[in-house]
């Protein structure tokens, strides 16, 4: 890409370089945009700066180089921090008018709440767009995108997001993106745990548990899980990680806060909360989202049976 393209397209400010933060930055650079970058953990810039990244000192350093600032950070605490703490986003110069798109997954109203204060404060936009797919994908440019906000400054975010993901759709007003969220990760966190049953089970019942995917191909219990996770888990092919175990707990934890709120009793959900609540506190925070697994083979140490 030439350098007069380069300078046509929005200065993007990245803050947050995780899993996902990472794969998701080295898209952008990849496709030639202009990208600042800040972590809480200074020494994980290292894996952007090699590909075109520029450090900044703060998160106020980032949004005041920038013309879009993406945030992808662990909860609803590091959100407020990163905006409205000090040296936040928020208390930049000069910032009205400026577009933050929120890839974080926190509380549909703490987003609302958030983006009522950046807005008062310093006069920012803000899209909430929480992501899911996983680092792959994120290389790719194929995550699947949920978003809430104006139409208005959807339009504006629209080429960013469709670099990042290759399903991007708009649910609604802020918080809208985060509720969609809210209901993906419910349906993951009880799908991880209901993989892993369904792998000790096939393992313990001595078929060839490996073939189970595409044994089930086209029925009505196929899906991504199926395919994509519990591969993995049969195998306990866990590093490097792709998701780790406290991030799923906290998401588990807010779609029981969130189902309680709207007088959902939701048993499933609760039971998969327990579950990674209870892997989290066994020392595994910092473990793979899918090896789950663990926690179960901790509790029932006999050996695996064998497929034939």
């Amino acid at each position: 890409m030439s350098a007069a393209s380069l300078m046509s397209g929005p200065r993007i400010g990245f803050i947050g370089i995780g899993l996902l933060g990472e794969a998701m930055c080295r898209r952008l650079l990849a496709r030639g945009h202009v990208v600042t970058v800040w972590n809480r953990e200074p020494e994980r810039l290292q894996l952007v700066l090699p590909f075109g990244a520029t450090a900044a000192a703060s998160p106020a350093e980032v949004a005041a180089g920038s013309d879009i600032v993406l945030l992808c950070v662990l909860d609803d605490q590091a959100v407020e921090d990163c905006v409205l703490g000090e040296l936040g986003v928020a208390t930049a110069q000069d910032l009205a008018g400026q577009l933050l798109i929120d890839l974080s997954t926190i509380a549909p109203a703490s987003t609302r709440d958030l983006a009522a204060r950046a807005a008062r404060q310093a006069g920012l936009r803000w899209i909430d767009a929480p992501v899911s797919g996983g680092p792959a994908a994120a290389l790719e440019g194929s995550l699947t995108i949920m978003t809430g906000g104006r139409v208005e400054d959807m339009a504006q975010a629209a080429p960013i997001l469709n670099c990042l993901g290759n399903n991007v759709t708009h649910m609604g007003p802020l918080g809208a993106g985060q509720t969609a969220k809210v209901l993906n990760q419910a349906i993951v966190g009880a799908g991880f745990v209901l993989m892993s049953e369904v792998a000790l089970l096939a393992e313990a019942a001595g078929i060839d548990a490996t073939r189970l995917p595409s044994c089930l191909a086209g029925g009505l219990a196929d899906s991504m899980l199926l395919q994509k996770i519990y591969p993995r888990i049969h195998a306990r092919t866990f590093d490097p990680p792709i998701g780790y175990a406290r991030q799923l707990s906290k998401d588990l934890q807010a779609v029981r806060a969130f189902a309680r709120d709207n007088g959902c009793d939701l048993p499933l959900v609760e039971e998969a909360a327990e579950r990674y609540a209870a892997y989290v506190d066994s020392g595994a925070a910092m473990a793979d989202s899918a090896s789950i697994i663990r926690l179960y083979e901790a509790s029932t140490p006999s050996p695996r049976k064998k497929s034939p």
